[in-house]
């Protein structure tokens, strides 16, 4: 086929300014970072990476009580069906779910090296090994029931949920980070079991303000400890999705022996490198911006973080605390930014929204369940009534089946002759012989009235509001039973300014004006009184 002039072998060229293609292709990259990559979905609280992951385990059979497998198998049935990314973000991923150090509840169950709180990356992905953690598995429960939507893979080839179930409200229990194009997200995590009080009360009282929710879920909870100073930065989060947090490592002074005192840290702030903290209170002993310390040794094991600090004898512990909380990242501030994605666009929440939202959608999680259920009790009832007609009818039906030709003529004696549905006549069909027996009689009774009390069940739960939130409320309780644990993070009223004062030894001193005019201050016990011989104190 000869081409026509002005075109080009790959078709004709639309002249487009520049500043058009630019515009609309970064406004493209952009949205596929927002909603594809870096935030979270308000619902699940999971990135797709992580979503991807999470339901790739589930489909290698990686539940909570079987058998570990390799990471990589993880990461390339990942990559392979749902994520095609580099397999690193796929592994880091799958590392950070499983670090206890990182989650607050752990969605994965990590077996080998998954990294520590010093920095030390987890081992290779042919070292490691990972199943799904028992919360892990309640992310994705019933997930088989038609309780979520479901879209195209990147090649068409199959399909993958949009969200999963989530039991577990694991936006508020683990917190999220992401940095998108134009906006980040920084949500803390929460207490599971203040959590869940916080949902029943919403619950049981629609009406409940911020003050109400406070009451049982103070305020975030992070899986390193640590003290929240003051609660105004939580209060303004909570209200508006936007604060400030100042959070302090725990630590408490040790006497040891000819009087020296140690100060012995055993919690630090989240996020904070425990190699880094360490090299920050060297360096700032080097620098002299922190006096005090003349031994550092960190005897963190398998039980927790234990770093010791020893002081010189006359130096004053609080003084050295306040030091070490100003000038290294014992203190340091969690900007919080409640940014989760509702519907396809990212939206900064408030505490009472997320925990609203999270409840609208485990209704919406538990009706679809529900409908699913009655569906296939309803299906099942009638089948079973078929087969309980058949036996009481069973000369008959025996002798329609031997006088018809097939079994496609046999199927539609029984429709036609005997008055049975077509699902019905295919049952009776498939029906072993065992079945015609009294004993198995019963048991199909017993199974129909089991079944007309499940559809009953389920209608009521669709039919009425209130039945629905009580399933939603029981399952809820549920969780908290199998997994909440206690509080880490203590939260206390004021925060404690450092300031340049504070860092002073309060002591009584001399200050001196030497004849060139230079001021020196010296501590009064110099001048003590000396005995014979002795040379005195010299000036400046």
């Amino acid at each position: 086929m000869e081409k026509k002039s002005g075109e080009l072998p790959f078709g004709k060229v639309i002249p487009l300014p520049i500043e058009e293609e630019i515009k609309h292709s970064y406004l493209d990259y952009a949205m596929s970072v927002i909603v594809g990559r870096a935030l979270p979905d308000a619902r699940d609280g999971l990135k797709p990476v992580q979503r991807r992951v999470l339901f790739s385990m589930l489909e290698l059979g990686l539940r909570h009580n079987q058998p570990y497998k390799k990471s990589a198998r993880v990461v390339g049935e990942t990559m392979g069906k749902y994520h095609p990314h580099g397999d690193s973000a796929i592994y880091d991923t799958m590392t950070r779910m499983a670090q206890d150090f990182s989650m607050r509840k752990t969605l994965v169950d990590g077996q080998g090296n998954f990294g520590s709180l010093d920095g030390d990356p987890p081992a290779a992905m042919r070292y490691t090994e990972a199943r799904l953690s028992a919360l892990g598995e309640q992310m994705l429960a019933d997930i088989e029931e038609d309780t979520v939507d479901w879209g195209p893979n990147f090649d068409d080839s199959l399909k993958e949920p949009l969200t999963l179930p989530a039991r577990v409200p694991n936006l508020l229990v683990n917190g999220s980070t992401g940095i998108a194009v134009g906006m980040a997200t920084n949500m803390p995590p929460h207490n599971l079991g203040e959590v869940v009080d916080a949902l029943c009360l919403l619950l049981d009282d629609p009406s409940a303000g911020l003050e109400d929710i406070l009451a049982v879920l103070p305020g975030p909870d992070f899986p390193t400890g640590g003290v929240i100073l003051g609660r105004q930065g939580i209060l303004d989060a909570f209200r508006t999705g936007r604060g400030k947090l100042v959070i302090r490592g725990e630590a408490h002074v040790e006497e040891g022996r000819k009087g020296k005192d140690y100060i012995v840290i055993t919690e630090i702030p989240y996020m904070v490198n425990k190699t880094t903290l360490l090299e920050s209170i060297a360096k700032g002993v080097q620098a002299k911006v922190i006096d005090g310390i003349t031994d550092l040794r960190d005897e963190s094991d398998w039980r927790g973080v234990r770093v010791v600090l020893e002081l010189v004898r006359d130096a004053t512990p609080e003084v050295v605390l306040r030091q070490l909380f100003r000038r290294t990242p014992l203190q340091t501030t969690f900007g919080v930014i409640n940014l989760a994605l509702v519907d396809g666009r990212p939206v900064e929440m408030s505490l009472p929204a997320m925990l609203g939202l999270f409840l609208d959608y485990r209704r919406e999680v538990i009706r679809r369940r529900t409908v699913f259920r009655l569906r296939r009790a309803e299906e099942r009832a009638h089948i079973v009534e078929g087969l309980v007609r058949a036996i009481d009818i069973i000369d008959a039906v025996i002798a329609l089946i031997k006088s018809s030709k097939d079994p496609s003529a046999a199927r539609v004696g029984l429709i036609e002759k005997l008055g049975f549905s077509e699902a019905q006549a295919q049952a009776i069909l498939d029906m072993r012989l065992q079945r015609l027996t009294n004993l198995e009689k019963g048991k199909l009774e017993e199974e129909l009235a089991q079944l007309i009390a499940d559809i009953e069940k389920y209608k009521s739960i669709l039919g009425n509001p209130a039945t629905l939130d009580m399933v939603v409320r029981e399952e809820l309780r549920e969780v908290r039973r199998d997994f909440a644990d206690d509080r880490r993070t203590t939260i206390v009223d004021a925060v404690d300014e450092v300031s340049i004062e504070d860092l002073i030894p309060e002591e009584e001193i001399v200050v001196v004006l030497s004849r060139d005019g230079f001021l020196r201050r010296m501590p009064l016990e110099q001048y003590r009184l000396r005995g014979r011989g002795g040379k005195g104190v010299k000036g400046a």
